[in-house]
């Protein structure tokens, strides 16, 4: 949905600030983490990070904000016009920074990363179009435990369940498994008039079963080597052609898709998070929302060898292996190169939630 016109940014905004406001006083329990109000000098590369690139994603945050920042949507779309140093001030005039602890004082996390997969697929199966991508059967509910992925391909009931629910066929369980772990992603379809485009599949729900590693597993049975994925997990099967089966069912859980056309708008963005927000490539994060609640702009900081961050980011996602008070799992974007990117980040992470005063 286009923005309304930008108005000129109101004079009453706040100016640049010379000396930070103090810390709120005390510290908020919020779930299963707890909220350490600090100044804004206590967050690294404040001072540096370009804004306007986060900025984006908090206009979208706007789409639908939750009721503590809906006020200050008015001036987060104003100041998207606004200098890198107006948007700064602003933030330090309207906004507290706590930092992100567990409730045992722990502040120091995990930070992982996700991506936007694009591959090719069929609409109807055929060759070695073998694998389908489906809808929700009728009836699952959410909290109750539907069949597990071994059930879904074995069982009579489950497959009559799903019988005419297929969206499409993949040529490779394992891109079929990479699509069920990122939870969305972009198809280039051969459609059965022999014309081709590119529609998306989006998170439509799951089986509600435990998530399971299948990196994990991997490292069970004695492989060192799982990265890059899934390039290392495909090389892996070919190996073991025996056990590809063995591997994708050590992991319960099962995802299922809708499919969504792409406009050209859509295209340049990522798919939609648990907020129901479009996802912003290197600005949005997935959290805990039991830790930190979506819409929430977040001050992140992780140093590793795949990646050093310290960068304003929302919270727009959720997934089922992001568990935690420290916790996030970063939007790297869409197709190859983002992959390549998501695939190495698992360092260490702080986090600082920006509140409203």
């Amino acid at each position: 949905m286009p923005l309304p016109p930008v108005a000129p940014l109101p004079a009453d905004l706040p100016a640049p600030v010379v000396s930070e406001p103090g810390p709120a006083s005390g510290v908020l329990l919020q779930g299963k983490s707890r909220w350490v109000p600090v100044r804004w000098s206590e967050l690294p590369g404040f001072e540096s990070d370009a804004l306007h690139e986060a900025w984006n994603a908090w206009i979208k945050s706007c789409e639908r904000p939750g009721p503590d920042f809906a006020p200050l949507c008015p001036e987060v779309r104003r100041l998207s016009i606004g200098s890198a140093e107006e948007q700064r001030a602003w933030m330090t005039t309207r906004l507290q920074p706590y930092r992100v602890e567990s409730l045992q004082g722990a502040a120091e996390g995990l930070l992982t990363s996700y991506f936007e997969p694009v591959l090719k697929a069929s609409r109807q199966r055929s060759g070695a179009y073998a694998v389908p991508l489906y809808q929700a059967p009728t009836g699952l509910r959410r909290g109750q435990p539907w069949f597990s992925r071994q059930d879904i391909e074995t069982r009579p009931e489950a497959q009559a369940a799903l019988q005419g629910r297929e969206i499409a066929w993949l040529e490779d369980p394992i891109d079929a498994m990479l699509l069920h772990i990122q939870g969305s992603g972009r198809l280039r379809l051969s459609e059965a008039d022999g014309s081709q485009r590119t529609v998306r599949v989006a998170f439509a729900g799951s089986n509600e079963q435990p998530y399971r590693s299948i990196n994990q597993w991997l490292l069970a049975q004695g492989v060192t080597r799982i990265n890059p994925w899934p390039e290392a997990t495909k090389t892996w099967a070919a190996q073991n052609p025996q056990r590809v089966q063995q591997l994708l069912w050590s992991n319960p859980r099962y995802i299922f898709f809708k499919e969504e056309s792409l406009s050209e708008q859509d295209a340049s963005t990522g798919p939609r998070g648990a907020q129901g927000v479009a996802l912003t490539a290197g600005r949005s994060i997935a959290v805990d929302a039991a830790s930190i609640p979506y819409g929430t702009p977040v001050w992140l900081a992780s140093s590793g060898s795949a990646a050093q961050l310290q960068k304003l980011v929302l919270a727009q996602d959720t997934g089922s292996a992001i568990v935690g008070a420290v916790r996030a799992d970063y939007f790297a974007g869409t197709g190859p190169e983002a992959g390549a990117l998501a695939s190495k980040v698992n360092q260490p992470l702080r986090l600082w939630v920006l509140w409203p005063r």
